[in-house]
């Protein structure tokens, strides 16, 4: 498979955490394989699908744990996580549209939001991370 996006331990906070980073970079490689082999428009409309629930699964989990931890970063952090979906419900209807710069653009954000926000946002809160 071609990879857009590589796992390094750089990225790594805590397991459960890093286990569904994991499944969000493989969904983000799967459409970047597709693109490369001319074939994004057959799987786009799944991979949103999948990347839209699965990202409101591990959000959940991740402000759950917010909560449990009394971690102070949680209200600026849950609103990078509200942006991701607002962001992916633009792709989405954009998707419906047959826009053709999609799976593109859908790559190229994927990949700078979830590295930026692993390293940045996400590392704040290793310590709290259980």
């Amino acid at each position: 498979m071609n990879k857009l996006f590589e796992w390094t331990p750089e990225m790594e906070i805590c397991e459960k955490v890093d286990n569904q980073h994991k499944r969000l970079v493989n969904l983000i490689n799967q459409l970047y394989d597709a693109f490369t082999k001319a074939k994004a428009n057959e799987v786009i409309s799944e991979i949103l699908q999948q990347l839209y629930d699965y990202t409101v699964y591990h959000f959940s989990t991740e402000e759950k744990m917010f909560e449990q931890t009394n971690y102070p970063l949680k209200e600026e952090h849950i609103k990078e996580h509200q942006e991701f979906v607002r962001k992916v419900n633009e792709f989405i209807t954009r998707f419906k549209k047959k826009d053709q710069l999609l799976s593109y653009d859908i790559m190229l954000f994927l990949r700078d939001w979830l590295f930026d926000h692993i390293i940045e946002s996400d590392h704040k809160y290793q310590s709290y991370c259980k």
